[in-house]
């Protein structure tokens, strides 16, 4: 679950923890424990520590990492992910 830096493959890593196949309420129980500030949005910052939500080995994605993770998520080019992928 803790690649080495830049490795991170954020596809891979919804295969693994079950995303994919999760429902709505779960996806959204999830978004509710990454969303740190209780914004209604996951932003830059709280998606950087998205490993350490996940295995208590978790390391910080580096920045490479969470920029590409934003880009992919972010629906609306806002630079915020919201729980239904729009603002």
């Amino acid at each position: 679950l803790c690649p080495a830096p830049d490795t991170f493959d954020f596809k891979k890593f919804f295969e693994m923890v079950g995303l994919k196949s999760k429902s709505n309420d779960d996806v959204k129980k999830v978004f509710t424990v990454l969303d740190a500030d209780n914004s209604g949005f996951i932003e830059e910052e709280e998606l950087k520590f998205v490993l350490k939500g996940f295995a208590k080995d978790g390391r910080d994605l580096t920045d490479n990492e969470t920029k590409a993770f934003l880009k992919a998520a972010d629906k609306d080019g806002d630079g915020k992910i919201g729980v239904d992928g729009k603002q």
